[in-house]
């Protein structure tokens, strides 16, 4: 099993990077955040995980050994393959997905392709008591998230523009408008 890979990356690839180690090259999957963080030539530390299938072994690569967590405890829901536990923690941040889980808010996991409303309420049905006792309770975060997204999409900012930029903005602000701010500040730089 591979659990962690570091090296330079040879090439970047919609959804994935090549990584070379030791003169192998891995393709690795990567949320988009990470591809964003990585440049060609640069060196890059990745946890990582071995997806073993009848006709293929695929390599899913996380900065932060927490994704991997929320990857891994993605997987453990039926139904739930790799690509699309890697599709959900594209969304939001790891801290956010927990909140909704935990807050059983089904509709904030049905933005990510091919989840649809039954597959969401059957991830925070068999997650919500896990997310719950490793994270205490902070739902806080998920509120200020639904509040700020709402308002940007009514500024005209697409959904995925807007999670992008509610991604970056740190943990710390909490409530609707302070996010909101801090988002719109991220998006008036670019």
């Amino acid at each position: 099993m591979i659990g962690y890979l570091e090296g330079t990356v040879h090439s970047i690839r919609t959804g994935f990077a090549v990584l070379s180690v030791g003169g192998v090259g891995y393709k690795v999957a990567v949320l988009k955040e990470t591809l964003a963080r990585t440049k060609v030539g640069g060196a890059v530390s990745l946890w990582t995980y071995l997806a073993v299938r009848e006709d293929a072994l695929d390599l899913y690569g996380f900065l932060h050994e927490e994704e991997l967590r929320f990857f891994e405890l993605l997987l453990t829901v039926s139904g739930i393959g790799p690509k699309s536990a890697l599709a959900v923690l594209d969304i939001a941040s790891v801290e956010t997905l927990r909140s909704a889980i935990s807050a059983g808010n089904a509709g904030y996991l049905t933005t990510v392709s091919g989840i649809g409303k039954k597959t969401a309420e059957k991830i925070v049905l068999e997650l919500k008591d896990k997310v719950v006792a490793e994270m205490g309770d902070s739902p806080a975060a998920l509120k200020g998230d639904q509040e700020a997204l709402e308002a940007m999409r009514s500024l005209g900012y697409s959904a995925a523009e807007a999670r992008d930029a509610l991604r970056k903005v740190p943990n710390d602000i909490e409530g609707g408008s302070d996010r909101l701010r801090a988002a719109l500040r991220l998006l008036g730089k670019k």
